[in-house]
């Protein structure tokens, strides 16, 4: 994803300047649906790094932004919902002018606090403006259990009372986070945690537009583009979200994983810190880790209600990643390069990521090896179909083995492959995994032959041994 540079912060600094350039003020919605329009109408992308949305999700997001309408983004977890509100922020423009000092950021055209109206009065052209930047324009919000009434909308603050001003005086309020965000996206996560109260609260202004602390009520032309997430559950009648605030979400959408291999594959890409400075992982592997997610997610072992997240193969990619590494230094390689040995280390630590039904207790790791080996089958199926492997099965019934395992070195392995005459045998199976010229280096080599064997053995044409061994706990293929 390319790297947008920052444009510099314009010069203007009076309100009479601002005047002058023939800076037109537009409302938040009017800005949005403007800037997205142009994206679109120049062809880009306004949603980089989204992957499996194109022909579902990203269409009624653009819909409701053009319509101005609110938005609550309905999904399991993982489904890629954060990521998505924080990319509306590239639809705003890159600078804004605001009222110097203004509590709220107000544009210097639309003052709303008595502060500002105050200031603009007193000050005219000669009134002090700044500049902020779109991402200063956007606020998040974890809903918990204890977000108070006065963290979303504000409270009176003590200390203003004590400076003498009356409790009516609606300059003794400390603005929450909503009214902070004036002229700014408010982002909620997890809405329906957060007590109906506060639900009540948030519903006044996003409908009425006015605050009501402690029974003052106080009216603010507040300019908020409200966005939020959901589990579906929660989001019901019957679950733990008031209708009224329902009501006023102007767009629903169902967000999903992705639905294409091809999508999942990039998102793992795109997500996981896999050191390539230092690691080499390979296509194949991060292709398995893909089927072995959807594989979780089509399994009736696994609780479907809780989802299985982007982040459980994300995080199987970066462990994967981590014990090539290791092996690399320990062993001494040159470059460390991930094998199909290192997908158990995976498994070991990724269980916890998923919730299964309440009849699996005890057989989990039994039903997480067999849905990683259904996806190393078919990842076998697709790179070598139609290779035939007759010369090497032959030579392992003859008694050949093949030693590998997670402290094996690549060189070790290769060099204990069986000879198999003339054949190119292993150069086709290294094509089929890297591409034309095959494998250039040891690791690459020994990471395709090793999913051939475990593809042989997956259909129970060789044998598979676990052992202690020289190198620590090795697979025997024989």
């Amino acid at each position: 994803m390319t790297t947008t540079v920052p444009t510099p912060v314009p010069a203007l600094d009076t309100l009479g300047a601002l005047r002058a350039s023939g800076h037109q003020h537009k409302s938040l919605r009017a800005e949005l649906r403007d800037n997205l329009l142009a994206r679109l109408a120049a062809g880009e992308d306004p949603w980089p790094g989204l992957h499996g949305f194109e022909d579902t999700v990203i269409p009624q997001l653009e819909r409701a932004i053009i319509a101005g309408h609110d938005v609550v983004l309905l999904g399991e977890r993982g489904q890629g919902k954060t990521r998505l509100l924080r990319t509306l922020v590239g639809l705003l423009d890159e600078w804004s002018p605001v009222i110097s000092g203004s509590e709220l950021g107000e544009h210097p055209y639309e003052p709303v606090t008595v502060t500002s109206k105050a200031a603009v009065a007193t000050y005219g052209d000669d009134l002090r403006i700044s500049w902020r930047h779109r991402e200063e324009r956007y606020a998040e919000k974890l809903a918990t259990p204890d977000t108070s009434v006065a963290d979303l909308i504000g409270d009176v603050d003590p200390m203003k009372v004590a400076e003498g001003r009356s409790l009516g005086d609606p300059e003794t309020i400390h603005f929450g986070l909503i009214p902070r965000s004036h002229r700014g996206i408010v982002a909620i996560n997890e809405l329906p945690d957060l007590a109906e109260r506060i639900q009540v609260a948030m519903l006044n202004v996003m409908e009425e537009r006015d605050i009501q602390i402690r029974g003052y009520v106080l009216r603010l032309p507040l300019d908020v583009f409200v966005v939020a997430s959901a589990n579906p559950e929660d989001y019901t009648n019957r679950g733990r979200i008031i209708t009224p605030l329902k009501d006023r979400f102007g767009a629903e959408i169902r967000t999903h994983y992705p639905k294409a291999l091809d999508a999942e594959i990039a998102v793992i890409r795109q997500e996981a810190d896999l050191l390539p400075d230092r690691v080499d992982v390979p296509d194949f592997l991060v292709e398995i880790l893909a089927r072995f997610t959807r594989n979780l997610r089509e399994s009736s072992a696994v609780d479907q209600r809780s989802g299985v997240s982007a982040r459980f193969a994300i995080a199987g990619a970066e462990t994967i990643a981590a014990a090539a590494l290791r092996r690399a230094t320990i062993q001494g390689e040159d470059r460390a390069v991930a094998r199909v040995v290192d997908l158990e280390t995976a498994v070991d630590v990724l269980g916890g990521k998923i919730e299964f039904e309440s009849g699996e207790e005890g057989r989990e790791a039994e039903i997480l090896t067999h849905l990683l080996r259904t996806a190393t089958a078919e990842t076998v199926r697709e790179r070598f179909r139609g290779l035939d492997f007759a010369l090497l099965v032959e030579a392992i019934e003859d008694g050949a083995t093949v030693v590998t395992g997670g402290q094996v070195t690549a060189r070790d392995l290769l060099s204990g492959l069986p000879v198999l005459g003339e054949s190119d045998l292993y150069d086709q199976v290294c094509e089929r995994v890297n591409g034309a010229g095959g494998g250039r280096t040891d690791g690459e080599r020994a990471a395709a032959i090793e999913l051939a064997l475990e593809g042989l053995f997956l259909a129970r044409k060789i044998g598979k041994d676990v052992q202690l061994g020289e190198a620590g706990v090795e697979t025997v293929y024989g």
